[in-house]
Parts: structure tokens; C-alpha cells; sequence
């Protein structure tokens, strides 16, 4: 990475300064500036950097505004967006507008480091594909096996950043920390023990991931609320389906993901939400999930009750066959040995509980 510059842009010097001392520690090149319009002086007499680095909100231009300069004039260098607003509107609008990735303080350094690496592989791998291209003609047999290589590892590195934002929604709702990972392990197991592709499982994966995003729009005060919810506030909750599907349909290789995260809290018989599917009607890989939710919530711990063991979930599940569930889908996952349950819970919360702590406070109205 000794070669790789980072061009830093905020207007505080606290926080420009602890963003270069880690970039740098982890020998990047790290070029701090105060401002958008300095930002866009550099590039234009230097466009040789890796990564931009940009708080949203400063005085003068502010970061969506130099995002839109850089993706206009600059369209190779990934972006990287730092603000404490801590708005679902503002991330879009940078997601829309081109930004690699989007961090909120207070971050981890891992977490910096994290998304700048990939940024600067993201560009890496664009570099190559392009130069594939430009080579069509003389190298059709071997280029096509290292583009499909370039994309895979392209599409790895888009998994690895929906793994941070299922972490930092765990962070938001510390109830159901490791729940998302959880989940989406139990999801796989099951839509392996089907036989289904690879490709489906997948795309079933990343559904059962990013189910809950949605709450990410929901207000703290209604997601954290300690004692039972009333009804304006279960309507309100309820709607993170739907939010959760409109923040992930746009993006294209989650787009038949996003059908999962619609359909998540549907029931076999017809009695769930947001559009009371029933049967077939509901995305398979959204039953495949139903089942492997309910499966977890009842064997993990919660502040108002015990977690149940393996064997009493899985009657229970049992008992729910054609009413909550897929009975196809529960005679599956009842086929399945106990040990791979609790196999895979320990490895999932050993993964949870190795999370770094955050390396500074950093915060800003």
C-alpha cells in the first residue's frame, strides 16, 4: 500500500489529523486538505490519488457537492464519504451520486481501513478490466477467465461492505447483535440441504443478511424501546420491509435479493406483512428465511425470556408447518443433525465478539 495516496478532506483538524495518522500507520500516502474547493485544486494540478476521503457536511462545498465534481471530472477514484449526520436520506443520496461507501462517526479504524482497502482493490480491479477490454481481440481465451476472476472478486468485495453494514445495524439494535450473521448462516444451511445452485443460495443469502436494513430508517426511540410497543408504533416498525426493499432494490446485483427483504415478514398461511402473501406466493428464499429467523430468535437469549433449547424450537417449528412455514421447507430443515445448529451459533458469535472497539469518538454536528 506504500504507493497507494489518499487525498483527505475535512474542514476540522482534529479529525483530518487522526483519519492521516491511521491511513498513514497503515502506509497509505496521506494528503489532508480543509476544504472541497482545495480538494478539487489538487486534483486538478495532481489526479494521481487512490481514494477521496470526505466529511459530508463542511463550510463552503460541502462533500456531496465535491462527490458530484469528482464523479463527473475524476470518474476512476472511488470515494469514500465520513459524516456523523446520522440520516438515511443523506447515505442514499451519496450511494446515488457515486460514493464507494459511506462511514459514520464513530467509526473503528478497522472500519477505515476496511473500506479504504477495498476502495483502492475496487479501482485496482476497474483498472483491470478496462485494460482487458482494450485487448479483446488478441487475448479472447485468457481474458475471459481473468474477467470472470476480476468480477468475482469485484462482487466479493460488495458482500464484504453489506458485512459492515449488517454490523452496523447490529450496533443499532444491540439486542439481536450477531442475529443477522446468525441468520444468514441457518438460511444457507437449509437452502443447501435443498440442493439448490450455488448462485440461488447467494442470492438467498444476501436477502436474509440485509432483512432487517430497513430498521435503519426506523427511529431509535421506537427500535430500542424496552417495553411493548403501541400500535401507531408496531405500524410504524412494521414498515422496515418495505424501507428495506426500497433502499436495496436499486442496486443491481441485490436486486432479486431485495424481494427477500420485501417479503421477510410473510407467512404460509397468508397472516403476515406488508402484503399478506401466501404459499407460493412468497419468494422462496423469503420461506427459507422464515424459518431460519424463528429458529434463532427462540434459541438465543433476550432480555424478557431464556433462550429455548434446539430440540424444543424445532417442535415448535414443527407445529407451525402450514401455518407460519413451508411444510416442505420444515421437513428440510428438521432433517438436519442438531450439532450443525450449534456449531454454527458458536463459530457466528465467536466471529461477533472479536469486533474491535471504536479507536476514537470522533463527532460533529
Amino acid at each position: 500500500m506504500a504507493d497507494e495516496r489518499i487525498l483527505v478532506v475535512d474542514d476540522e483538524d482534529l479529525i483530518r489529523e487522526i483519519i492521516c495518522s491511521v491511513l498513514n500507520q497503515a502506509g497509505f500516502v496521506c494528503h489532508p486538505v480543509i476544504s472541497g474547493t482545495a480538494a478539487l485544486s489538487i486534483l486538478q494540478s495532481d489526479g494521481a490519488f487512490s481514494v477521496v476521503v470526505s466529511d459530508v457536511v463542511m463550510d463552503g462545498m460541502d462533500g456531496l457537492t465535491l462527490l458530484s465534481h469528482i464523479k463527473r471530472d475524476y470518474p476512476e477514484i472511488p470515494v469514500v464519504m465520513v459524516t456523523a449526520v446520522h440520516d438515511i436520506s443523506v447515505a442514499l443520496a451519496a450511494m446515488r451520486n457515486g460514493a464507494y461507501d459511506y462511514l459514520l462517526k464513530p467509526f473503528e479504524r478497522e472500519q477505515l481501513l476496511a473500506s479504504v482497502r477495498r476502495a483502492v482493490e475496487n479501482r485496482r480491479l476497474k483498472a483491470e478490466n478496462l485494460a482487458y477490454q482494450t485487448k479483446l481481440e488478441s487475448l479472447v481465451s485468457a481474458r475471459t477467465e481473468m474477467l470472470r476472476q476480476a468480477l468475482s472478486d469485484l462482487e466479493r468485495s460488495y458482500d464484504i461492505t453489506l458485512e459492515a453494514l449488517g454490523d452496523a445495524l447490529d450496533l443499532k439494535d444491540a439486542e439481536t447483535e450477531g442475529h443477522s450473521k446468525r441468520v444468514t448462516a441457518f438460511t444457507i444451511a437449509i437452502a443447501r440441504a435443498m440442493g439448490l445452485p450455488q448462485d440461488r443460495v447467494r442470492v438467498i443469502a444476501r436477502g436474509a443478511f440485509l432483512h432487517d436494513v430497513g430498521k435503519m430508517a426506523i427511529p431509535d426511540a421506537i427500535l430500542r424501546k424496552p417495553s411493548r410497543l403501541s400500535e401507531e408504533e408496531q405500524e410504524i416498525m412494521q414498515q422496515h420491509a418495505l424501507l428495506g426493499y426500497q433502499m436495496v432494490r436499486r442496486i443491481p446485483f441485490l436486486h432479486e435479493a431485495a424481494d427477500i427483504v420485501y417479503s421477510h415478514q410473510e407467512r404460509y398461511d397468508g397472516s403476515g406483512y406488508p402484503r399478506g402473501l401466501r404459499g407460493d406466493q412468497i419468494p422462496l428464499g423469503a420461506r427459507i428465511f422464515a424459518v431460519a429467523d424463528t429458529f434463532d430468535a427462540m434459541t438465543s437469549d433476550r432480555p424478557y425470556r431464556a433462550a429455548q433449547s434446539i430440540s424444543s424450537a424445532r417442535r415448535e417449528i414443527e407445529r407451525q408447518s402450514d401455518k407460519q412455514f413451508d411444510p416442505e421447507i420444515v421437513k428440510v430443515f428438521t432433517s438436519i443433525p442438531e450439532h450443525i445448529w450449534s456449531d454454527l451459533r458458536t463459530e457466528i458469535n465467536a466471529q461477533s465478539r472479536n469486533r474491535r472497539h471504536p479507536i476514537s469518538k470522533i463527532a460533529r454536528n
